[in-house]
């Protein structure tokens, strides 16, 4: 059976996708999909399962033959269906595929070339120059196999003869690799890796065929004397050592966590995904997780359900640089969000999202649309929800705790009777605020003051303004009430230093303000403080 598919083959290589890796990604998403259609079935057929065993994915490379081997214990394919779908293209036509490429080129537009032609297998002609599939369908007696070589312009299929090839169910996709993609897709790691980063929620166990390590127990000779050794029999003692052997390994997690009722998923198992799937080492400051069901005029419109699953996070700190804001080469989530909300990291699922024919950039859409009103919505719904918990996760050092951290609950906790605000003192180190005059009289009094030494605590705090009832106030100021002024005092002590005050601020000029007597001290002769208003 021959049917010619050079001219797709090539467009797929040189112009569908951007990166190469990608072939693993699109053949284990069709094996997902092959274990999907047989759970699918088996409900209301079950003898499809035989003796087929679990349903998983095996990724298996061989360096000595140079070749990648992708198995899934799923539907498998009668010949009929392995020439529909791995024939669609050519039965509909080159001419007519490159066609509808031509007319879809504008990547916002609406299309579903991959569903209706089938590409997505194509991807493994980026590292392979020739892709021998075997596969079993639970509906037939036979196994057949298919075979095409890239630069080709043919495919042939056969039935499969050698027992020992034979499968029990499924398809099984044997990638002989190019030359110059060898040393890139050969080694197993990698092949792990690449399983993590795109199909790491596949719905189903992917096992990768590793090389690993153990300790085991050996004999070993005691050296002996010349002279001895025809008298007596060689002595033996145990040892151990480490032995390499290869084994699969699982490679994915297979409960993905936007599938699972948020009041399932700990804080902890959040948090723990959030550092997984975007390489971060500090737990997120905030998250949301939830489901949204299309309205009705948009499901009847584009004819999905409009439902998707989503999880978005707040970082526990900002870029080390505005790269992330300013960079418009934007990508994956950050599509959709508006340059100031390019700090949100999240994963969006739905069956309703359109595909172009590379499956690697959403369409601009209705859909897409619709979600993203909605996602930036729940990340101000998010971000309202940390400002209105009081900010409870803030955390200083302060004068009473200069080792470990202070919360503002536990400064309230412990602040005295009579104490009205939540002084604190704004610096560049720790060692400068334990020096700085400012804490004087406030430590003489047994009040605690925080020190902020971070420059976004001062931005935060200045926001805030007051926590619980109580207000923020920033003992380098000179307006600095501490509930023991004496008005008397004060005025008998301005008139008496009235002329010391005038002769220093002649002396000091435009550098200064003015120059007054102040009790906020107790053994530093002086202090410079800023104004109301900085």
């Amino acid at each position: 059976m021959i049917c010619q598919v050079s001219r797709l083959l090539d467009l797929i290589v040189h112009s569908l996708y951007s990166h190469k890796e990608v072939f693993l990604r699109e053949l284990v998403s069709n094996a997902s999909d092959a274990l999907d259609k047989l759970r699918f079935l088996s409900v209301t057929e079950p003898a499809l399962f035989g003796d087929g065993g679990d349903l998983e994915i095996r990724i298996k490379p061989d360096p000595d033959n140079g070749t990648i081997t992708i198995t899934d214990t799923g539907i498998g394919m009668t010949k009929e269906e392995l020439i529909d779908c791995l024939g669609t293209i050519a039965q509909i036509g080159t001419s007519k595929f490159l066609k509808a490429l031509k007319e879809n080129k504008d990547l916002g537009a609406d299309n579903g070339l991959i569903g209706q032609f089938g590409v997505g297998f194509y991807s493994a002609f980026l590292v392979a120059e020739k892709v021998v599939v075997s596969t079993k369908s639970p509906k037939s007696d036979k196994q057949y196999v298919w075979e095409s070589v890239a630069d080709s312009s043919s495919y042939v299929i056969r039935e499969e003869t050698d027992p020992e090839n034979f499968l029990r169910r499924g398809t099984q996709i044997t990638l002989y690799l190019r030359e110059d993609d060898k040393y890139k897709f050969l080694e197993s790691t990698r092949i792990k890796n690449l399983v993590k980063n795109y199909s790491q929620f596949v719905g189903f166990p992917i096992y990768t065929w590793q090389e690993k390590s153990r300790t085991i127990e050996v004999e070993e000779e005691e050296p002996s004397k010349e002279e001895e050794e025809e008298k007596e029999p060689k002595k033996t003692k145990k040892t151990t050592k480490t032995e390499k052997y290869w084994d699969w390994e699982l490679a994915n997690e297979t409960k993905p966590l936007w599938m699972r009722n948020s009041k399932e998923v700990s804080k902890e198992e959040y948090n723990e995904f959030y550092k997984k799937a975007f390489n971060e080492f500090l737990d997120p400051l905030a998250h949301t997780h939830f489901t949204t069901e299309g309205e009705v005029e948009f499901r009847s419109s584009v004819g999905g359900s409009g439902r998707y699953r989503s999880i978005l996070y707040s970082p526990g700190m900002g870029p080390l640089n505005n790269e992330d804001v300013t960079n418009p080469k934007t990508k994956n989530i950050r599509l959709h969000f508006p340059r100031y909300l390019s700090f949100v990291k999240g994963i969006v699922d739905s069956n309703d999202l359109p595909l172009n024919v590379s499956r690697e950039i959403l369409q601009e859409s209705r859909i897409v649309r619709i979600m993203r009103k909605r996602l930036i919505r729940k990340t101000f719904d998010m971000i309202q929800e940390i400002s209105e918990s009081e900010n409870k996760e803030l955390r200083f050092y302060s004068s009473k705790n200069e080792e470990e951290l202070t919360s503002l609950d536990e400064y309230i906790e412990n602040m005295g009777e009579n104490q009205k605000a939540i002084y604190y003192l704004a610096t560049d180190s720790l060692k400068s605020a334990k020096s700085a005059p400012f804490l004087e009289k406030l430590i003489q009094k047994d009040i605690e003051v925080l020190y902020l030494v971070e420059p976004i605590d001062e931005v935060a705090i200045q926001n805030l303004q007051t926590y619980k009832e109580k207000k923020f106030v920033d003992i380098s100021k000179e307006d600095l009430e501490l509930g023991d002024e004496d008005e008397v005092k004060e005025r008998e002590a301005k008139q008496e230093f009235n002329l010391l005050c005038d002769w220093m601020k002649q002396q000091l000029g435009d550098k200064v303000a003015k120059v007054q007597v102040s009790n906020r001290l107790s053994s530093s002769p002086c202090v410079l403080v800023s104004g109301k208003f900085g």
